[in-house]
């Protein structure tokens, strides 16, 4: 295994600043953003414009990447697969099929997304329609060499109530969405405030072969807030769809998770992958400075049991 990074969380910096930064860190690693170029959510970068791509700009990346010794684990664009306007979804689903192309460039065989859903449908409708929709962009990408991972986190914020927006948030799901030839990029995070023990999740998908890459990212619960609004959270006093008000993401090592028995459950699952962590921390959040501050507080603590054969 080695230890990475998602590069969202610093779309200021460009990836050469990214990239020199985090090999001075210790990682070994980068998941790179690939969202369209002037997207306005702050999560959302442009590490590689995929639209524009070219012989030149592939031959500069892998130097850059080379010349700090780090991975390429995933080019990635987390956007909504099965949108609701059909020229939207398939103005995603192009930018997704370029995002395969620039991956296949680059000599990386995994290009990290979500399944999606729209909302005002049932959610057994949107089942049949992604199996309609997302054949295709798996077909393209097996016919470059590329598998496409998707991330189990439901997607609160997509829905106006704060309910599952990607489905992809359940083992039920995985099982899904892998027999429509879908990998899983596994997030522990996302399962604890479900109710969802993460290892007793990970073994099966690690059984089948189906997990190809990790985010890690941590996460924080105040029970007695939980008792107050419930499992779906906040109701009256709820100001957008992500504020839930009883649990809240943190960097590895500063939330609940046993990253011990996580790691441990991967390696001996036959796991050989990246591990890249995904900062949403808001108490790590606002600055470059405090963001690479919580990134060294995540490589502190996953290194040391990501490298520990023994662990």
């Amino acid at each position: 295994m080695k230890l990475g990074l998602f590069t969202a969380c610093l779309p200021t910096l460009p990836l050469e600043a990214v990239a020199g930064w985090a090999a001075g860190a210790g990682y070994e690693a980068l998941e790179v953003a690939a969202w369209p170029a002037g997207s306005p959510h702050p999560h959302q970068a442009n590490h590689i414009d995929v639209d524009s791509f070219s012989d030149e700009q592939a031959r500069r990346t892998t130097e850059l990447f080379d010349r700090h010794g780090l991975t390429l684990s995933a080019v990635s664009c987390y956007e909504n697969n099965l949108h609701a306007d059909d020229r939207e979804r398939e103005r995603i689903h192009d930018h997704m099929r370029r995002c395969v192309d620039a991956a296949a460039a680059l000599g990386v065989g995994v290009v990290g997304t979500f399944v999606g859903r729209d909302h005002a449908r049932p959610v057994a409708e949107d089942l049949r329609r992604a199996e309609k929709h997302l054949p295709p962009l798996v077909e393209y990408a097996t016919s470059r060499g590329v598998r496409l991972v998707i991330e189990n986190c439901p997607m609160e914020g997509w829905h106006p109530d704060g309910y599952p927006g990607n489905l992809a948030y359940s083992p039920e799901l995985w099982e899904w969405m892998f027999g429509l030839g879908l990998y899983l990029n596994y997030d522990p995070s996302h399962l604890v405030w479900l109710g969802i023990d993460p290892v007793d999740a990970l073994v099966p998908a690690l059984e089948s072969g189906r997990v190809l890459h990790v985010q890690a990212k941590d996460i924080e619960i105040d029970e007695q807030r939980r008792t107050r609004y419930g499992i779906f959270g906040k109701t009256v006093s709820r100001r957008f769809p992500e504020d839930v008000g009883w649990w809240r993401y943190r960097i590895p090592g500063l939330g609940q998770l046993d990253w011990a028995r996580i790691i441990t459950t991967l390696r001996d699952g036959g796991f050989d992958g990246v591990v890249a962590v995904e900062h949403e921390d808001p108490v790590w959040s606002g600055s470059v400075d405090r963001i690479q501050g919580g990134l060294n507080v995540a490589a502190d603590t996953l290194r040391p049991r990501i490298h520990d054969k023994q662990n």
